[in-house]
């Protein structure tokens, strides 16, 4: 089952919503607010799959992230021993994790600004993992078992800003520099430990090509190293890293320009397509 988050014509609250089909053929189910779904996220996934009825078309909402304002965004670094050994650092002995702002997030279609005195954007094509019960101090096997389900992300970068210190955030956090893609229940799509491929395109050609058995640290392992700190809730999301191919190692370096545009693609989750955009487009509005 697809899961989206989505303004109602005529509302501002966010709504989450049953997808069905794709493309101008998709159909929108609203099923409860965001904070009353994450709040009970297994009951509502499951009354989700009974609404019945013709639903909205798509193209009558607008989409947005589906997670609540409240939520963390925990990125994981350097999660592919082939990333690391493309930007030449050595495989970490604990997952490098970073924080996102739910702020800068969006969703597919969304245009993707590159920032002021950048010479663009690079792009990091990921799976994102969606918390669905709460965990603390839990096992991997309890943390893997709590997750909702999945999407497309990616994971666009701004290397000036992420290299000015040892700390990644100000990098990592560009408007509109997160998107992601539905949210795909764990029953569509398995473990990531038994392998789904994670492509990136731009421009259509063919940028990274990677598979998650190639992870070093795996997600439940991941969620139950950081449940030992801190609460997850539900509605937080884990990005598990991306494979070799980033854009800023390469000689000449390649990175993302206004008028390119940059594809995910990943195994039973479907495709994540951003175009990009000079600074000037940092003013215009968030929403697909």
């Amino acid at each position: 089952m697809k899961l989206v988050g989505a303004r109602l014509p005529g509302e501002d609250a966010v709504h989450i919503a049953r997808c069905d089909g794709g493309g101008d053929d998709a159909r929108i189910h609203p099923i409860t607010d965001v904070d009353q779904f994450w709040a009970d996220a297994q009951r509502w996934t499951a009354k989700a799959a009974e609404l019945t009825g013709e639903g909205m078309p798509a193209g009558t909402v607008r989409l947005v992230p589906p997670v609540p304002s409240s939520a963390r965004v925990i990125c994981i670094g350097l999660n592919y021993k082939a990333h690391a050994a493309e930007g030449s650092f050595q495989v970490p002995d604990h997952p490098t994790l970073f924080g996102r702002w739910t702020a800068s997030l969006s969703v597919g279609g969304v245009p993707a600004p590159v920032p002021a005195g950048e010479a663009g954007l690079d792009w990091e094509g990921e799976v994102a993992a969606y918390v669905g019960a709460p965990l603390c101090d839990a096992d991997p096997d309890t943390a893997r078992a709590a997750v909702l389900g999945y999407s497309t992300f990616n994971d666009l970068t701004s290397r000036r800003a992420q290299k000015l210190t040892s700390q990644w955030t100000l990098g990592k956090n560009g408007d509109r520099s997160g998107p992601l893609g539905p949210l795909v229940t764990a029953d569509e799509v398995g473990d990531l430990r038994d392998g789904l491929r994670v492509r990136t395109r731009v421009n259509g050609e063919t940028v990274q090509d990677g598979d998650t058995r190639d992870m070093i640290f795996e997600l439940g392992a991941v969620l139950s190293l950081i449940s030992r700190t801190l609460t997850l809730r539900p509605g937080d999301v884990i990005a598990t890293g991306t494979p070799e191919g980033v854009g800023y190692v390469r000689n000449p370096p390649w990175l993302l320009g206004p008028g390119d545009v940059v594809e995910v693609e990943v195994d039973r989750l479907g495709v994540l397509r951003t175009p990009i955009v000079g600074a000037a487009g940092r003013t215009e509005s968030g929403e697909a």
